[in-house]
């Protein structure tokens, strides 16, 4: 029980770590733009409590940890607030706010994949009692495994929050990216679906198409990870 204590206040953490990161590429890509909204917020910060909803951020992972039996944790910040009207170039603008919490989370993704793969180089078995940590032995394999099982998690979440943000439905990044790209006729579409943006993901998620993206994803990250280590 204690593990299993410590183990979701550590997959909280990397969560909070990384909506906190996400959330502040947008208020930062904004400002870029010449919109000071988010900025004047507070937003530009690594402080959770900055971005933190009480469902999305606390409720939500909690949910998503017990019912998947502490094999999936998942969650949200409140949106960031962008006025398009106070950019240049409000399309291309709304382009690179949008694609910039994504390309966060890949960032963070990236840097601890190859973390693991620079400990995998010199130490070898200390991935494999990764692989001993991931099936739940926690704490009991080797001196390097809570290192390791927390790079895995920035890994996992991060390349999750991504993946999941790019869904073309609104209020996801996704969203944004498509409007820029392909214009009014596509936020004429949007602007009907939105107000049924969060009972579409409900619906993606209960029909299985969001395990059926995350899946490959995840085995993605795996063999990165482990690949040659018997």
């Amino acid at each position: 029980m204690a593990f299993k204590i410590v183990d979701f206040a550590i997959q909280l953490s990397v969560i909070l770590f990384a909506i906190s990161f996400h959330e502040s590429a947008h208020a930062y890509a904004a400002l870029r733009f010449g919109d000071t909204t988010a900025r004047d917020l507070g937003r530009i910060s690594l402080n959770p409590l900055r971005h933190l909803d009480p469902f999305g951020s606390v409720l939500l992972p909690a949910l998503m940890y017990i019912l998947s039996a502490g094999r999936m944790i998942f969650g949200a910040a409140k949106p960031t607030p962008v006025n398009l009207a106070n950019t240049r170039n409000p399309r291309l603008a709304n382009l690179v706010v949008s694609a910039a919490g994504p390309v966060s989370n890949f960032f963070l993704a990236a840097l601890a994949l190859a973390a693991l793969l620079g400990i995998k180089q010199a130490a070898p078995r200390a991935i494999l009692d990764l692989g001993l940590a991931v099936q739940g032995d926690r704490f009991a394999a080797g001196a390097l495994a809570p290192l390791t099982y927390v790079l895995f998690q920035f890994a996992v979440v991060n390349v999750l929050l991504g993946v999941f943000n790019l869904i073309p439905i609104p209020p996801l990044d996704g969203s944004g990216v498509a409007m820029s790209v392909f214009g009014a006729s596509v936020a004429r579409v949007y602007a009907t679906i939105r107000p049924f943006g969060f009972l579409l993901l409900i619906l993606l998620l209960y029909s299985g198409f969001l395990s059926r993206v995350f899946r490959p994803v995840l085995t993605g990250v795996y063999a990165i990870v482990f690949r040659g280590i018997p």
